[in-house]
């Protein structure tokens, strides 16, 4: 079905106008009349949002430490609330850790073959967060991404600040519960693990070997220092996501790299890490991408929270969750509104902000409240 969309405020070229927008053949087509229409008076019509890593799908699997449901059952209401909050891409940061349970190579499994059946109305894609020391289920990840069941290769490594904290029993409980294993067991694993660290470089260099290979786009993660992203950009990972300090951010944006933060950053004023905060380092063009990390909710906020700090505008912070983070993932068919793109669009009262109509590929995939009453 064609939609017209008539009457809200569009986001094209950087400006936010009234206008109308129109939706043919799943994509945005030219100006013109036809289709189903849609009324977004008072509305501000813009592009999808692009989550290049959310993780809250893990509270949809393990809502509390030890409970799991069926990935079939997670994925599903996952995707339902992507929709709802104008999530239109969706990379599921899925994490191929050493840990049994919720991190484990069996619930990466268990993913993997529910994401094959699932048929979300959203572009649901896989971020794969590879843990350095994961030797085991090196295999796995290489089938994988040879197989295109992967989108994004992620470096993570967060082996040494757990080895950090096994002194910390507080800290150990919330790991072994994560894990399934009790805090001894967990310790023992952990120090098991930390053995075979010399070979973590080699096991680096063949994921980013087989990512290129596919020509993925590579990431790292919580970056320490420019040596770091240096590091990782030797492998070719051209994402620098959670700098640790605003001196990376600084490095990777010199050297062209996109810089990715969290958008609950932004929402809650700063990092609850105690690291570099978002927005500013936004305003300086020194973030580029925003990312929902561990609260879907807060992709939606944080351009308003940006726009209301009073040095950007909204359709330049819009970009920071739409058209950056499609560049940097590499898809150059979203992300704007212009004619030939995906027609993924989220229509927005900026009063809440409020999702009150989703359209995916150019099909209408989610009304919030109201939203039905403005079908014409």
């Amino acid at each position: 079905m064609d939609w017209a969309i008539t009457g809200g405020q569009v986001l094209r070229d950087g400006r936010l106008e009234v206008g109308a927008l129109r939706l043919a053949e799943g994509r945005v087509a030219p100006d013109g009349v036809g289709g189903r229409g849609f009324d977004a008076r008072g509305l501000l019509v813009l592009p999808g949002l692009v989550d290049i890593h959310g993780d809250a799908h893990e509270r949809c699997l393990q809502p509390r430490p030890g409970i799991g449901f069926a990935p079939r059952l997670a994925l599903r209401d996952a995707a339902t609330q992507l929709l709802g909050l104008g999530i239109t891409t969706a990379y599921l940061g899925i994490t191929l850790s050493w840990e049994p349970g919720l991190r484990s190579l069996e619930s990466w499994r268990g993913l993997m073959a529910a994401l094959e059946a699932a048929r979300p109305a959203i572009d649901l894609r896989v971020h794969l967060r590879f843990e350095a020391d994961n030797l085991a289920a090196l295999p796995d990840a290489l089938a994988d991404i040879a197989a295109g069941r992967v989108h994004l290769v992620g470096f993570n490594d967060h082996t040494p600040a757990i080895l950090k904290k096994l002194g910390n029993p507080k800290e150990v409980a919330k790991y072994a519960g994560r894990a399934g294993l009790a805090p001894e067991a967990f310790i023992a694993l952990a120090e098991d693990v930390a053995a075979r660290r010399p070979e973590v470089p080699e096991a680096r260099a063949r994921l980013a070997a087989a990512a290129a290979a596919r020509d993925l786009p590579m990431l790292s993660h919580d970056d320490a220092s420019p040596a770091d992203r240096a590091l990782f950009r030797g492998l070719g990972a051209r994402i620098c996501e959670f700098p640790m300090a605003e001196a990376v951010a600084e490095a990777a944006r010199a050297a062209g790299d996109a810089v990715v933060m969290g958008a609950p950053n932004v929402v809650r004023g700063g990092s609850h890490l105690g690291w570099a905060s978002a927005a500013p380092l936004a305003e300086r063009g020194l973030v580029t991408v925003l990312a929902s990390d561990y609260h879907w909710p807060a992709l939606l906020e944080a351009p308003f929270a940006m726009a209301r700090r009073g040095r950007m505008s909204l359709a330049e912070a819009w970009a920071l969750v739409s058209a950056n983070p499609a560049a940097a993932a590499g898809l150059e068919d979203r992300g704007s509104l212009t004619p030939g793109q995906r027609g993924d669009v989220v229509v927005v009262d900026p009063a809440g902000p409020a999702v009150v109509a989703v359209f995916c590929g150019g099909a209408l995939a989610h009304l919030g409240a109201g939203g039905a009453a403005r079908l014409v």
